[in-house]
């Protein structure tokens, strides 16, 4: 089969995914210890590793016998890179929120 890319933001739109990012993101972890935090089978959550290492957002390193899987952070900054739009758009609505709540509150007054 051969390695095609992944888009990333498909790859975060899987609960299980989310989850093994966060379950790595302060360690590298084997998959073995990856999957006793999921009821599916090993091959399932080898699965979805296949997926977030076709994405680039974790990669593989040998460690004696075992293989371990870590994160890659460049690959999380391009991801909170695309969110700062929406942020700085949902700051900018709570502050204009928060101004109309203010001025309802002094009306009272």
């Amino acid at each position: 089969m051969s390695s095609m890319r992944r888009d990333i933001y498909q790859a975060i739109a899987d609960p299980t995914r989310r989850a093994i990012i966060t379950l790595i993101a302060l360690q590298s972890m084997t998959p073995n210890a990856i999957a006793e935090h999921f009821d599916m089978s090993r091959q399932a959550v080898s699965k979805h590793l296949q997926i977030l290492s076709e994405c680039e957002l974790v990669s593989q390193k040998q460690q004696g016998r075992e293989i371990h899987y870590q994160l890659q952070v460049h690959k999380m900054k391009e991801i909170d890179k695309w969110l700062e739009q929406f942020r700085k758009i949902w700051e900018t609505r709570f502050n204009q929120l928060d101004d109309l709540l203010l001025t309802m509150k002094n009306k009272k007054k």
